[in-house]
């Protein structure tokens, strides 16, 4: 039963991540917003939904490696395997904003994540930890974010003229295909994290490798799905802006809730993976400067990257 509902599971995510994609452009429209803003808020948390899920039901349960290892897990997959195979398929166009600010906060908040987390360096504590006052500052940082999100859609709405297909497009149609599109991304992730940690324990794999491949690409599922789909539909600033905005919520809101709900040990070993992920998104900064669009190249190497991550993993475990 376990591989059916797997197979469900991916039906579901496919279909709701298709139908997330029409309805969040067609409310960009609607809205006179460039696209990007709605793939790095509506789309971008709507996606990342199922990290937060696992990660604060891990926290109240006192696991805190699996919340860690989800977030950091869950945005190398995105640096490297969501954009390879979305610009494989479709090169992505990337606007001037998100090379000057987008990004590079999302490198501020992987930056500030490795300096929170380094208490035996830094204060000579005996472990690494994610306290309730770093969870704070990372949902103080996340309103800053916000703060700016809101902004930049307002200034553009004053100066895009009506879309004329918008005035086509109604808002209660648009508005449920986008609730039922999330719904189905949702649930469909968690049948496909969940059936496929019960076929892994099956086949003896270790819960620490589980941990670190399963439940991290798994509840990365809707992210992949959802940019493959706007990447197919040319949908580019969707497709980017999700990773980003991805990205941006699981250190600052799924880590800043999960740590004010409960402090969080942090592994030693996690410190690497920090510092990769945050290599990673230098390297997606680089790649996005040359000539505004990330290309096949680029994506071809960022999947090898990622194949060479969980070789890594799977020996260092």
């Amino acid at each position: 039963m376990a591989y059916l509902f797997l197979i469900i599971g991916f039906v579901l995510l496919i279909k709701g991540a298709d139908l997330f994609v029409d309805g969040s452009s067609n409310i960009a429209r609607l809205l006179r917003i460039p696209p990007i803003l709605i793939g790095l808020t509506i789309v971008a948390f709507g996606t990342s939904s199922p990290e937060a899920t696992v990660s604060i039901v891990a926290a109240l349960q006192g696991t805190a490696d699996v919340s860690m290892g989800n977030v950091i897990g869950s945005n190398i997959f995105n640096l490297t395997l969501v954009v390879g195979i979305a610009t494989i398929l479709f090169p992505i166009k990337v606007e001037n904003e998100t090379i000057r600010k987008e990004i590079p906060f999302t490198l501020l908040a992987s930056v500030a994540l490795l300096i929170l987390i380094s208490d035996t360096v830094l204060q000579g504590f005996e472990i690494n930890y994610i306290s309730r006052s770093d969870g704070l500052i990372f949902l103080l940082f996340l309103s800053v974010f916000m703060y700016y999100v809101i902004e930049v859609a307002l200034k553009s709405r004053e100066n895009t003229a009506q879309d004329k297909s918008a005035k086509q497009t109604k808002w209660g149609k648009n508005i449920l295909i986008t609730v039922l599109g999330l719904a189905g991304i949702v649930i469909g992730g968690q049948m496909v994290v969940n059936n496929g940690k019960e076929i892994a324990y099956s086949l003896g794999m270790s819960e620490a490798l589980v941990g670190l491949t399963i439940i991290a690409v798994g509840t990365s599922l809707p992210e992949l799905v959802t940019s493959i789909t706007a990447a197919l539909k040319k949908e580019s600033e969707i497709a980017l802006g999700n990773i980003v905005g991805s990205n941006i919520f699981n250190i600052l809101f799924v880590l800043g809730t999960s740590s004010v709900i409960t402090p969080l040990a942090v592994n030693g070993k996690v410190i690497i993976d920090i510092i990769m992920m945050i290599g990673l998104t230098v390297l997606l900064l680089i790649f996005s400067r040359t000539n505004y669009r990330i290309g096949k190249t680029e994506g071809v190497f960022l999947v090898a990257g990622y194949v060479l991550y969980v070789a890594y993993i799977i020996i260092r475990n």
